[in-house]
């Protein structure tokens, strides 16, 4: 297979690892190890990548990929990022609420009023919880939390994310209105 269609990044190879050619790669699948069986991976001009060796690290996997022979080679594919296509990915294995990450991106998100908050344009998870991006030509971006209250609903078929505003932060909670929070400052003694 030449240079995926539709690319879904799954590493980045990071600094070289000893001398034999050997690199660092961060993964983006759900066990490090299995990296290597999507088969030949590839950068994005196309050039394919075949792991030979493959071994757990610290926060990585330590690869040997083929043709990669020595620290020179190893250490210029730093910061290569990898992909397979799409249709290499296993929906069967999916539950009914499980989905790729990548499938959101390019949904349309609107409230249950039709209001609409741009599009889904990535998903991020900085160790606290997933955080979807939302994206609207001439605003900038805003993160809101991937959470069932958040995000009550996603629809594939019709291409939209429905959330609700408050829930992800959007709009002011009317209690705390309400509850006399004021942002004046004290009177001094």
């Amino acid at each position: 297979m030449p240079r995926p269609e539709n690319p879904i990044q799954l590493a980045t190879i990071g600094a070289a690892h000893g001398t034999r050619g050997e690199v660092r790669v961060k993964t983006f699948t759900g066990d490090p190890l299995a990296i290597a069986d999507y088969g030949l991976l590839y950068d994005a001009q196309g050039r394919s990548y075949e792991a030979l060796e493959i071994r757990p690290a610290k926060n990585v996997v330590v690869v040997r990929f083929k043709g990669i022979n020595d620290r020179n080679a190893a250490e210029a594919l730093n910061g290569t990022e990898l992909f397979i296509d799409r249709s290499q990915l296993p929906d069967e294995e999916l539950d009914e609420d499980e989905f790729f990450h990548t499938d959101l991106i390019g949904l349309k998100v609107l409230d249950a009023d039709g209001k609409s908050y741009g599009m889904v344009s990535a998903v991020f998870d900085f160790g606290g919880g997933d955080l979807i991006e939302l994206s609207e030509k001439g605003k900038r971006p805003m993160l809101i939390p991937f959470t069932e209250a958040a995000v009550p609903e996603i629809d594939f078929e019709a291409g939209v994310i429905r959330i609700d505003p408050q829930a992800a932060g959007l709009i002011a909670d009317e209690e705390d209105d309400a509850s006399g929070a004021q942002s004046k400052r004290p009177k001094k003694p």
